[in-house]
């Protein structure tokens, strides 16, 4: 055990980790865009991507492999620095945007609109925030008792869960003539994303990438716990609703573009934590690379398993993550 601890507290271990996680992020991204209907070889990919040729093979890459495989990777990366966050902030390894209501918030928002008010799609990413910061924000009355009891945040977590589902239940009883888009937003799905949808998550990726980057140490200091904090000069509420407002931030930019997507912000965060201890300052650009491999490999499985029928990248997540978190309940 103490070899492993300093292994964990090792810069060149941690720098080692990223370095692999990088070539498997290359790997995942090439392989997303060769593999399909359309066989295309690795070399292949950067001719039709620097030469417009009329090709057939241009027209797949470019408008449909390319543009779909960067959302995954965008996508990925938010939704697990959204759950690095919220794991950090509540202490809580069971934290969680889709867990704990957050997706949920996002979602009844983003669906009221797609459904709602079609002709203004473009507001679904500011009123998947305004349902994320929402959740958040019912979940931190509900459970808090002289102060953020982590027991009461799952189980606040479950309740505004349900809360929103049946919301969005309600507004599929209300508008089951517009269901068909909604049930796909509901799977979390990639299926027909392009380029217009990784334009809408592209800057709140950067923004989100940057500040949790900038703050990283202030979380770091979080994590000792509210006393310590608080003798080393943080202001610990204003910096808990701070991180919170972030992660609801990028949970929600990913709703927006590709609907509900569990797990990705449970499975990555905790598996980084087991490999490379607490320090976010590592731990957050691990955390991106892994969400972004994670999503891209899932992504070209839902698409090639038993193509050409596609299935929901939402579905396999769900596979996946399920009986991970069933792993943790009996972990903790």
């Amino acid at each position: 055990m103490k070899n492993d601890i300093s292994l964990k507290d090792n810069t060149g271990y941690k720098v080692a980790i990223i370095a692999i996680l990088v070539i498997l992020f290359f790997v995942a991204f090439i392989l997303g865009n060769t593999k399909g209907t359309l066989e295309v070889g690795a070399r292949r990919i950067f001719e039709v991507i620097m030469t417009d040729d009329g090709s057939s093979e241009r027209m797949v890459i470019w408008n449909i492999r390319l543009p779909r495989m960067i959302l995954a990777a965008l996508v990925g990366a938010n939704l697990a620095l959204s759950g690095a966050i919220l794991q950090g902030v509540m202490k809580n390894p069971l934290a969680d945007p889709s867990i704990i209501g957050i997706s949920s918030g996002a979602g009844l928002f983003g669906i009221a609109v797609l459904v709602i008010l079609p002709q203004h799609i473009g507001l679904v990413p500011i009123a998947a925030f305004v349902g994320a910061m929402a959740a958040a924000f019912i979940i931190y009355i509900l459970s808090w008792k002289g102060g953020i009891q982590t027991t009461r945040i799952i189980l606040a977590g479950v309740a505004v869960s349900a809360l929103f589902g049946a919301g969005i239940s309600g507004i599929l009883v209300f508008y089951s003539d517009r269901v068909h888009g909604a049930l796909t937003f509901m799977n979390g799905s990639l299926s027909s994303r392009s380029w217009p949808e990784v334009q809408t998550i592209l800057p709140y990726t950067i923004i989100g990438v940057i500040l949790v980057n900038i703050f990283a140490e202030k979380l770091n200091i979080l994590i000792l716990g509210d006393d310590v904090a608080r003798g080393l000069g943080l202001n610990v509420e204003a910096t808990r609703l701070g991180f919170t407002a972030l992660a609801a931030f990028l949970a929600a930019s990913a709703v927006s573009v590709v609907g509900l997507l569990g797990f990705v912000g449970l499975i990555v965060p905790h598996s980084i934590r087991l490999i490379m201890g607490n320090d976010y300052n590592y731990m957050f650009p691990a955390t991106a690379l892994l969400g972004s491999v994670l999503l891209m490999f899932s992504d070209t499985f839902a698409r090639t398993f038993l193509s050409p029928t596609e299935i929901p990248v939402g579905i396999v997540m769900a596979v996946l993550g399920a009986p991970f978190f069933l792993f943790l309940l009996r972990r903790e």
